[in-house]
């Protein structure tokens, strides 16, 4: 086998790894809004079981692609594929990490009744996934004006997220039975919100990879 095919299948195992951790990201974010909205504990300890899996991913990643620095000594693009893949492993990491907290969020919710419809808690969840799904894309085909997307989708999470708190706050101060429960909801919307910040980070990395240059999208 030549080198430059042996470093191809490497990169292919690190994109594949990608993919995958990604999906279970996604999925771990859905699940995890599900069993908030049914208050369903047995799911959310499913999640939280799941978690050292992701770990386990990220891990892999990062011991395919050292090992490729220390073999291939790749330069220029090829060399920023793999610190991208670094990078993107560990948003990803830590946004499962993120979803595996709503879990937990609904563990300490269990014999509870909502003390509201939850509607823009899971619409920001969507939002915050297909970002998810959208960064993996945008690394996968490395397309920049994707990855900008991602950028911009996060101004409408983040304009959730100030809605969601001011109307818990509000709630609270009407009925301070609910500060508990609406002290945890408000957790569960800074857990979306920087999920999908890091997904932002993501959009980064390939901009980083096509371009030789990180831009901030957080802004």
């Amino acid at each position: 086998m030549t080198i430059r095919k042996e470093f191809d299948l490497g990169l292919q195992e690190l994109h594949n790894l990608i993919v995958e951790l990604g999906g279970r990201v996604e999925q771990a974010l859905s699940e995890a809004m599900i069993a908030l909205q049914e208050v369903d504990v047995v799911k959310a300890k499913a999640i939280i079981r799941q978690d050292p899996e992701l770990n386990n991913l990220e891990d892999r990643i990062t011991e395919i692609g050292s090992k490729l620095i220390a073999t291939q000594q790749p330069v220029a693009k090829d060399l920023r594929i793999i610190l991208s893949a670094f990078k993107i492993a560990s948003d990803l990491e830590r946004m499962g990490d993120l979803a595996t907290d709503i879990a937990k969020v609904v563990v300490r919710l269990e014999g509870q009744e909502l003390i509201k419809p939850l509607i823009d808690l899971p619409r920001m969840a969507e939002i915050a996934q297909t970002m998810t799904y959208e960064s993996i894309q945008a690394f996968i085909h490395e397309n920049v004006d994707l990855a900008y997307k991602v950028g911009r989708d996060d101004d409408s999470v983040d304009a959730l997220y100030s809605q969601i708190i001011r109307e818990l706050f509000s709630l609270m101060m009407e009925n301070p039975t609910t500060i508990s429960q609406s002290v945890l909801l408000s957790f569960v919307g800074r857990y979306i919100e920087r999920i999908a910040d890091h997904a932002t980070n993501i959009g980064e990395s390939v901009v980083y990879l096509v371009t030789g240059k990180r831009p901030d999208l957080n802004v």
